[in-house]
């Protein structure tokens, strides 16, 4: 196969992502025309498919391969160019993370906020459940991810952040009509859920744990992909669900939250996985990210609570 040439890597990176081979071209300064013949001749290089050309266009898994090479020689050669001098403008590092919402309204804001202070460095995120988040390292799209998976993917670095604390709350008015008739661990399966989205099983995951015999959560569910919206969806008496700690006790004092099993808070481990790379900028923001971290997650090693993450 030889040698993949830089300018043809460099060019299939363009096109995933911005999603469109005239997108690519205009980001690159060359016509659609190029762009496509660069892509064909990387793709016979290699003797394989790299993209599927949808709307927008996603690379199949051997272009998620060249994907993650693309990703790591640019951020390599933007490192290289700053410490030499001769950086376009001398610009910012460009970081490309993966976090779940709960993480980005909480705590992990102004974590990245001290990493970008002096301008070294900007971000671009992908929000994604803290279970999927991971994916996105393997796709080659992002270089680190707040995750709860704690197995390093290939190519990365892992390291244990804390623990996120839920708790399961409603509104008042929500459990008197739902779940104050009988046991609780009859009643909470069958009431009214909030759940992120469809891939959210946190709720599931508690249920089980406070009655295995069980399945999950019950089939009425309000899908919400927001943490605030989550959070007022559950004020507004539409359901119960798991709310991160921080973003619950302000309701839970002014009375618009009550809490459900209170002996049983549900912990979720979350850690920091980002490429193997000698990035000064990747590794400012990972210790910045750290340290954001310790300030409001359990620290490792705190009980948890039976069955979670």
């Amino acid at each position: 196969m030889g040698e993949l040439p830089y300018d043809q890597v460099r060019t299939l990176l363009a096109v995933v992502d911005e999603g469109t081979f005239d997108a690519a071209a205009a980001v690159l300064h060359v016509t659609p025309s190029a762009v496509s013949q660069r892509v064909k001749a990387l793709e016979q290089r290699t003797g394989r498919v790299l993209l599927m050309r949808t709307k927008p266009v996603r690379p199949t898994e051997s272009g998620r391969v060249v994907v993650r090479l693309a990703r790591r020689l640019t951020a390599l050669e933007e490192d290289a160019r700053r410490e030499l001098g001769i950086a376009d403008g001398s610009g910012p590092a460009r970081l490309s993370i993966a976090v779940n919402a709960d993480s980005l309204a909480t705590w992990l804001l102004p974590a990245l906020t001290r990493a970008a202070r002096d301008g070294r460095v900007c971000f671009e995120l992908y929000r994604e459940d803290e279970a999927h988040t991971a994916t996105l390292l393997r796709e080659g799209r992002v270089m680190a991810a707040v995750t709860s998976l704690a197995e390093p993917v290939a190519g990365c670095t892992v390291r244990l952040l804390g623990l996120a604390r839920y708790l399961a709350v409603a509104g008042p008015g929500f459990v008197a009509r739902h779940l104050s008739d009988g046991p609780l661990t009859d009643r909470l399966p069958d009431a009214p859920v909030i759940v992120f989205d469809r891939r959210d099983e946190m709720q599931d995951r508690f249920v089980r744990a406070l009655a295995p015999e069980r399945t999950g959560a019950g089939r009425h569910r309000h899908h919400v992909p927001t943490s605030e919206g989550f959070c007022a969806m559950v004020a507004a008496g539409l359901g119960w669900g798991l709310v991160p700690e921080v973003q619950a006790e302000p309701l839970l004092r002014s009375g618009a939250l009550t809490r459900i099993a209170p002996e049983h808070p549900w912990d979720v481990p979350l850690y920091w996985q980002q490429w193997k790379l000698e990035v000064p900028a990747l590794a400012l923001v990972a210790e910045a990210v750290t340290a954001g971290a310790a300030e409001f997650l359990l620290p490792p090693g705190t009980r948890n609570s039976p069955g979670a993450g």
